[in-house]
């Protein structure tokens, strides 16, 4: 495959540009990817002409044009997440008998894009489209531990940004920062009656293949279903499902070998 090359550096071109705060010169695209300059300004012609990318003769600089907009917007059509996570989140149920929702950040509040729920448990608030603070639930937790302290420090900058629903949970920057360190030591989130009283959640991060925070994976039960050898099966089950959405990702752990 005579071409495979040079798909290749095209694909290359247009990940450097997404990653890009600003549009960036020829000349720079070139040394990033250690490309002749002359192969480099052939490529960006191409992506130029099919709409990929966008020349500014002015500053003298390459961005991303609307086909990549479209690409963009068609990945989101197809709800990527929801397709590869459910298997997961229904064998999720299965394997606990409790019932399993996967959410995603949205702002402060966590979005619920699939439920799988058992015949004879407890109906939860976690519908799809519901939106919950994500200091108060399990989903949330989890996914905002691994983000960076500086994003979390902008999406709750002070108490003024913290919501209750039943007088339990965070309620200042300080609270909230032990919950996450926790959850980052323990590897997975836990909710106790934050959102519905009597109902606690235990919840783990599902990674993209850049090892960004995409979403979180929970199972919610009866406190007394919960219990700590219970509590202990149900986590084993819960960072298992979401290890499994993170690898469909694209994500590969760390082993002891890897270096940072």
């Amino acid at each position: 495959m005579a071409n495979a090359p040079a798909a290749a550096h095209a694909l290359d071109v247009l990940t450097l540009l997404a990653r890009s705060a600003t549009p960036q010169p020829a000349a720079a695209i070139a040394r990033e990817l250690g490309l002749p300059r002359s192969t480099t300004y052939h490529l960006l012609g191409v992506l130029v002409e099919r709409g990929f990318v966008l020349h500014l003769p002015e500053e003298r600089r390459y961005g991303l044009g609307v086909a990549a907009f479209e690409l963009g917007s068609a990945y989101t059509r197809h709800a990527p997440l929801q397709r590869l996570a459910r298997p997961a989140l229904t064998q999720l149920a299965d394997a606990t008998g409790h019932n399993a929702h996967l959410g995603v950040l949205h702002g402060r509040d966590v979005v619920y894009v699939i439920e799988e729920r058992v015949a004879g448990r407890p109906s939860l608030v976690s519908d799809v489209g519901v939106r919950l603070p994500a200091s108060l639930t399990a989903t949330g937790l989890a996914i905002l531990a691994a983000l960076p302290a500086a994003q979390v420090r902008a999406l709750f900058p002070s108490a003024d940004a913290f919501v209750l629903r039943h007088g339990a949970g965070p309620t200042s920057p300080g609270t909230l920062r032990p919950l996450l360190t926790r959850t980052r030591t323990q590897g997975y989130a836990v909710e106790q009656g934050y959102v519905t009283p009597g109902l606690d959640s235990v919840a783990a991060v599902v990674l993209d293949h850049a090892g960004h925070p995409v979403a979180g994976v929970a199972v919610t039960a009866e406190r007394e279903d919960l219990g700590s050898g219970a509590r202990d099966a149900v986590v084993t089950h819960v960072q298992r499902a979401a290890s499994a959405i993170s690898r469909r990702l694209g994500h590969r752990a760390r082993s002891a070998g890897d270096t940072a």
